[in-house]
């Protein structure tokens, strides 16, 4: 009897293994669960910098075109800054082609994958 008692101390203090093993499959399970909606997360941001860089680049062709109204086509140099006001954001490919009633701005985030490209039309309509 007294062998049993040893095993068995009442203020004993610690964490079964049991206890650790189901701690362990819990945390498991969340990591499980919160990595791919990171991923998800990071590239939906990515994609929000490439749209509102394509918004931003519009904005400033549009002021570039009342400022010139005479100018046959723009382009990203013409519209960045120091010359104007679009600042690209890093990591994002911004390209814009076409005078006033044919103007295209294409945008991508170099790091969506799979790569989705936010194109301006002259109207200011963005897809997709």
């Amino acid at each position: 009897m007294k062998m049993i008692q040893v095993f068995y101390k009442r203020n004993k203090k610690g964490f079964t293994l049991i206890e650790l093993m189901i701690v362990i499959a819990i945390i498991g399970i969340l990591a499980a669960i919160a990595i791919p909606q990171f991923t998800q997360f990071k590239q939906r941001g990515y994609n929000t910098s490439a749209k509102a860089d394509a918004k931003n680049a519009f904005t400033a062709a549009q002021a570039y075109f009342t400022d010139y109204p005479a100018a046959a086509a723009v382009s990203v140099a013409d519209i960045a800054v120091p010359k104007g006001p679009f600042q690209a954001t890093k990591d994002v490919t911004t390209t814009a082609v076409g005078d006033q009633a044919t103007l295209v701005i294409t945008s991508t985030h170099l790091a969506s994958n799979p790569a989705v490209v936010y194109m301006v039309d002259a109207k200011g309509a963005i897809t997709p």
